[in-house]
């Protein structure tokens, strides 16, 4: 016990050290923030901030992100945003949410895309990076290729080797041309003649032998393994032998020579487990090795990495569970930020709308002042004649008026259904903010939105689904008393057999989010894992 309350003395006094440290460092920032008057300087110091914290603590980074993008919107410097979207995108790309940064990157290429400033070469790259990611590999080629084109200009030799590898790798990954990747690995063979790079030899030899082996072609695949075995010592970094070694097993096992297979396969392993046990390196090398002892009919060997398999891959679902989750949040937490921008345009907007309607009502009761006082000059029977086309423009009028109505009701129902959905996310928002003046701020907003939000459209639908469907939400609610009313809505929606495209439409919700919405229902309902169509298994419920 004395051992344990150690430890946890020693791990609480480290991370109280490394909060204090870093209060330490933003007490100069903030102090500069609260000071300084410029825009651009604002943003600057505010992405600093943005920076330091996005690691320890992801809310307060994205409100000093938002201050930094409003800043850099502000200064009306172009330089200032694409500054800004380019660090952004390097904050959400290590945080792993991928199309964000994507989206960032592409607003700071927008700046430099007409320039030859050496930074838009930099930006390419990232692209070029992202879109493979994203498996989006003609737009990642697109990317590559002008990163190509500028190394040809530097003569930067090994630049250019690496560009035209990364090219081959494209090809070879997207599985739409072998022969191109090993046309661009031979050219920065070529270039890597030149300059004598064994990392780069190294690379390009067990990348050939990858194609060559993909196409089937062992023998040429056995020439680039034995060019890359020549200089195997010299590569200092022990994942370049262990990723080198699962590709020469993975040969093997594709000629049937077991033993071979086993041995570069457990050389691998050996490598992996003792580096980093739980990465797809190693799982590589441990299914290998299960393959090979299975087919060797070495059952109790090929159970034990059997096991390990699961536990590897167990390991690495957890993680990609946990990143999937941040991300998830991330990617919300941007959608919340770009619908409450569209809500503010959107009452501009209306405003702006509503003001051309009145100028138009004004104009029109203008003009028919101004008709009435020249009917008074006519004589008696222009004096019908009148009367009866003001009777017609009354009609017009009329008209109008009905049909302002009507577009003034659509408007409100849009606008409450958008307002309802903006208020759920301040209200969740304001729980996670810790700046008590913030706080005070969503609050007001709160109010504000409330006060302009008064929609039974839904309730009238509730009432004539339950004429229908007597005892459908009677029976709902005893199996699962915690749907809210949101749950309810989609049960109903579902239970009519919409479609998502449909739901969304009805709803005004994008199709993603009505995506999200269904698996947040299955969860609630607790029939993720049973592999039970949702729509079927509400239909129990009438």
């Amino acid at each position: 016990m004395t051992v344990i309350k150690t430890i946890i003395f020693s791990l609480f006094f480290f991370f109280f050290f490394q909060f204090a440290k870093g209060q330490e460092l933003l007490s100069p920032l903030l102090d500069s923030l609260s000071v300084v008057s410029s825009e651009s300087e604002k943003s600057r110091i505010s992405l600093k901030i943005a920076l330091e914290l996005y690691n320890t603590d992801w809310e307060r980074s994205q409100y000093y992100l938002d201050v930094a993008e409003e800043s850099a919107l502000a200064s009306k410097y172009p330089q200032t945003y694409a500054d800004f979207s380019e660090i952004a995108g390097d904050i959400f790309y290590e945080k792993q949410a991928l199309d964000i940064a994507l989206t960032y990157y592409l607003k700071a290429y927008e700046f430099y895309k007409d320039t030859d400033l050496p930074k838009k070469h930099v930006i390419e790259g990232y692209l070029s990076v992202l879109y493979a990611q994203v498996e989006d590999f003609d737009d990642a080629l697109v990317f590559c290729q002008l990163s190509y084109e500028y190394q040809k200009k530097q003569k930067d030799s090994l630049a250019l080797a690496k560009s035209l590898n990364n090219i081959g790798l494209l090809y070879f990954h997207s599985g739409v041309s072998l022969d191109s990747s090993i046309v661009y690995f031979q050219k920065s063979l070529k270039i890597g003649h030149e300059i004598n790079n064994n990392n780069l030899y190294f690379h390009l030899y067990t990348n050939l032998a990858r194609v060559f082996i993909e196409k089937e072609q062992y023998e040429k695949a056995k020439l680039y393994i034995k060019k890359a075995f020549l200089i195997i010592k010299n590569i200092e970094r022990p994942v370049k032998r262990a990723w080198f070694y699962n590709s020469v097993a993975e040969l093997y096992s594709k000629q049937s020579k077991i033993d071979s297979s086993i041995y570069f396969a457990s050389k691998a392993f050996r490598i992996s487990d003792s580096l980093f046990p739980y990465s797809i390196q190693n799982l590589k090398s441990v299914e290998l090795l299960y393959n090979s002892y299975r087919l060797n009919k070495e059952f109790e060997k090929a159970t034990n990495f059997f096991e390990v398999y699961n536990e590897i891959s167990d390991s690495l679902n957890i993680e990609e569970k946990k990143l999937n989750v941040e991300k998830i949040i991330i990617q919300e937490s941007y959608k919340t930020k770009e619908k409450i921008q569209v809500l503010k345009e959107d009452e501009t907007l209306l405003m702006n709308l509503i003001f051309v309607l009145v100028c138009c009502v004004l104009l029109l009761i203008l003009v028919v002042l101004l008709a009435r006082n020249q009917t008074k000059l006519k004589n008696i029977q222009l004096e019908k004649v009148l009367i009866l086309k003001n009777k017609e423009e009354l009609n017009m009028s009329l008209d109008i008026r009905n049909k302002e109505l009507i577009g003034k009701t659509m408007v409100e129902i849009y606008r409450t259904e958008a307002i309802d959905e903006v208020l759920d996310d301040l209200k969740n928002i304001k729980r996670k903010v810790l700046k008590r003046e913030t706080k005070k701020d969503i609050a007001g907003i709160l109010n504000k939105l409330e006060k302009n939000t008064k929609s039974d459209i839904w309730k009238e639908f509730e009432l004539r689904f339950e004429k229908v469907h007597q005892s459908f939400y009677k029976s709902l609610f005893l199996a699962h008393p915690d749907l809210t009313s949101k749950d309810k809505r989609l049960c109903a929606l579902l239970t009519l057999n919409l479609s998502t495209k449909e739901i969304s439409q009805i709803t005004g919700q994008s199709f993603k989010s009505v995506e999200n919405a269904r698996t947040r229902l299955r969860k609630k309902l607790k029939i993720t894992n049973l592999g039970t169509d949702l729509t079927i298994y509400l239909s129990e419920f009438n």
